[in-house]
């Protein structure tokens, strides 16, 4: 394309943002004010899906004021507990109704001018997920930035989608494709591996970001996060590579251990056969004897995983999370838009 041509325009869309909250009622006032700000000349209508995951400070009765004020396109979901972001989150992409999904905090970390710049570049390049990189972010580094540097570079070398920053919630998505992947525990810090699965690792991409000091209450994050980011990763490699497939993670398993067991066994019915040697008293016997039932356990795992799988996939899907009936009503797709006219 020559420097004088015009800039393509991208296609028209809806765009839904999806904001959780957990006790952040100090923060709710400057967030809408800052999302509409940002998107005051946005030319798409748009549209904010704010979910209150049981807070207990009164951010849910902010929420529903500042709603009153802005008008119909600003919709708060209460949940009726506190299930985790995970399941705020897949509650919020569940009520939108945009082409286009972006997901924030709602700490005022995550800048909302940065979102229409994510959603100009997934269009422009045909992307399915364009993920926020807090290249200079504004945390402790000793009990944030460094670890959360060490997890991605974990998370990236385990997974395959290798990027700089995993954990940013700044994220635009395409709907069609993040509404077939199912958030439940604390996924939402690998989504962009869980998207793998259901479109290719490139037509996922990442976007330098703004990053701002927390102004108001706490964080809900500390070192102990780390260690939880571990073991999620374990069920996180399970999943991306033996979802549809687990007979296979326990049948390699079995097969390893039944021939060590093997081995062992034919090594020492040789030393009895040949040797006469007295192989009854011996460990290595109770190991061989071992690792062959544990090769039979293995293999009996993994044909009824197996049948597991099947039936997992074959049932229909259970929500993570419960919306109180006031907050469920349904919304007409025309209705609850914002536009630069009104």
């Amino acid at each position: 394309m020559k420097a004088t041509d015009p800039e393509p325009v991208p296609p028209p869309h809806r765009l839904s943002l999806v904001v959780p909250l957990y006790n952040e009622r100090d923060n709710v006032a400057p967030l809408l004010a800052g999302i509409h700000e940002a998107l005051a000349a946005y030319p798409d209508p748009w549209e904010l899906i704010a979910v209150d995951d049981g807070s207990s400070d009164g951010t849910a009765e902010r929420l529903a004021g500042e709603a009153d004020r802005y008008g119909p396109h600003v919709r708060v979901l209460t949940l009726q507990r506190n299930f985790g972001q995970t399941a705020a989150m897949q509650a919020g992409i569940d009520a939108a109704r945009g082409d286009l999904i972006a997901t924030l905090d709602g700490d005022l970390q995550n800048d909302p001018a940065d979102i229409p710049r994510l959603v100009g570049r997934l269009l422009a390049e045909q992307l399915d997920l364009v993920v926020g990189w807090r290249r200079r972010r504004q945390d402790n580094v000793w009990l944030r930035t460094i670890p959360s540097r060490i997890a991605n570079r974990l998370i990236g070398n385990i997974t395959g989608v290798r990027l700089h920053d995993y954990g940013c919630s700044l994220k635009v998505y395409r709907t069609a494709v993040i509404k077939q992947v199912r958030l439940y525990g604390e996924m939402h810090r690998f989504i962009p591996a869980w998207m793998s699965v259901q479109t290719a690792p490139s037509r996922i991409r990442e976007e330098v970001v703004n990053h701002r000091a927390r102004q108001h209450g706490e964080s809900k994050y500390g070192i102990g996060r780390a260690f939880r980011v571990l073991v999620d990763l374990l069920s996180v490699y399970f999943f991306l590579r033996f979802l549809t497939r687990p007979g296979h993670f326990f049948g390699r398993i079995g097969l390893l251990s039944g021939g060590a067991g093997l081995l062992v066994l034919a090594y020492l019915f040789a030393q009895k056969l040949l040797f006469a040697a007295s192989i009854g008293t011996r460990p290595l016997l109770l190991v061989g004897v071992l690792l062959v039932l544990m090769a039979v356990q293995f293999l009996t795992t993994g044909v009824l995983s197996e049948l597991i799988a099947r039936t997992y996939f074959s049932s229909s899907q259970n929500s993570s999370y419960a919306i109180r009936p006031e907050g469920s009503e349904a919304l007409a797709f025309e209705a609850g838009w914002r536009t630069r006219h009104g």
